[in-house]
């Protein structure tokens, strides 16, 4: 990709003005609440979020939950229940050996006996003291998300879609049914589903008319497509060709942000390349990842202090990456990042 020039940055800017970029609250408001939970949801929508984001796995009995992996080990209190300690196994989930307990081993009414834990509580302390929260069924977050006394989306993303063919348990039709008993099947509709994986997105393609999201890793090529040997990369997806491609069976590309904007070696934010703009000349729109508000996650520059934990200058980030033009973007901290398109876009009219 090439580094974008002035020029253009400020037609980015201009574009980006003329239709205010969503807020996809990333697990829910997870900065301040364990992710994927239904209080984290209820917390991003409180907090202007248009859209919270399911990861969606599938249990024994074949109902769809939100957890981020499939492996629960690190998301709940599976360890503490001794009845489930024979449960614990080693499987190889997309080329990776894992030993944990995972949801396809348990049935729904299982899963609820268990609670949620806080995935990073040395990084979110105040996470950890939210000890009741239950596993979510994909249902529940719909139903939430239809209650809404506002309008607000939901962006699900099929977790491991190989994987869990390859047992048995296809995540593409029972997803579309959800959502269609949800009452969504239109292109208009305020859905986006997403995806690291090329073939299952294709596939979805041919079930739904709702809109289709390729998510892009900063340098890991869709495992799919590495167990089909087609030697697709990271770079050959973000080309201008790359993207024609994309655009073929998807509506959006959800990259990495630093495939925007790069870091030197010690940390500090480069000028961003071209994908927004080359991606935007595809007919795609585009929300880059993730967006979090501890110093640990930003640029040397907009971090305040040493301290890895400690909240820097999140806005800064917001700032640049809405005036890169930018369609939405996926935050942990969905109400700082709802402030600061209000901020950008007040500007922008100045």
């Amino acid at each position: 990709m090439r580094r974008l020039p002035a020029f253009a940055m400020a037609l980015s800017i201009a574009a980006s003005a003329a239709a205010a970029p969503v807020v996809i609250a990333h697990r829910g408001a997870s900065g301040e609440r364990p992710e994927h939970t239904i209080a984290a949801y209820a917390r991003a929508i409180e907090q202007g979020a248009d859209f919270i984001e399911p990861d969606l796995v599938m249990t024994k009995d074949d109902v769809l939950v939100i957890r981020h992996e499939n492996d629960i080990t690190d998301t709940t209190d599976v360890a503490e229940h001794p009845e489930f300690a024979g449960r614990r196994t080693r499987k190889t989930i997309d080329g990776r050996a894992v030993t944990g307990w995972f949801t396809e081993d348990f049935t729904l009414a299982e899963l609820k006996t268990l609670h949620a834990r806080e995935r990073l509580p040395k990084l979110r302390p105040a996470n950890a003291d939210w000890r009741g929260e239950r596993i979510a069924t994909f249902d529940e977050a719909l139903a939430l998300v239809r209650s809404s006394p506002r309008k607000i989306g939901i962006y699900p993303e099929t977790k491991h879609p190989t994987y869990f063919a390859s047992i048995g348990k296809p995540l593409e039709k029972a997803l579309v049914d959800a959502l269609a008993r949800a009452g969504f099947t239109r292109a208009d509709d305020p859905v986006f589903i997403q995806s690291f994986e090329v073939s299952n997105l294709k596939a979805l393609r041919t079930l739904t008319r709702l809109r289709l999201v390729q998510l892009i890793e900063g340098g890991t090529p869709p495992y799919d497509q590495v167990v089909a040997g087609t030697g697709l990369t990271v770079a050959d997806m973000v080309s201008p060709e790359g993207l024609k491609a994309i655009a073929g069976y998807a509506d959006a590309i959800g990259p990495y942000k630093l495939l925007i904007e790069p870091r030197d070696a010690a940390g500090r934010a480069q000028p961003p390349t071209t994908l927004v703009r080359d991606a935007h000349a595809a007919g795609l729109l585009v929300h880059p990842w993730t967006f979090r508000s501890e110093n640990g996650f930003l640029a040397v520059g907009d971090r305040i202090g040493t301290d890895e934990a400690a909240r820097g200058d999140a806005a800064a980030e917001y700032a640049r990456f809405l005036g890169y033009g930018v369609d939405g973007l996926f935050s942990d901290f969905p109400g700082e990042a709802v402030a600061a398109r209000a901020a950008f876009v007040a500007k922008a009219a100045e």
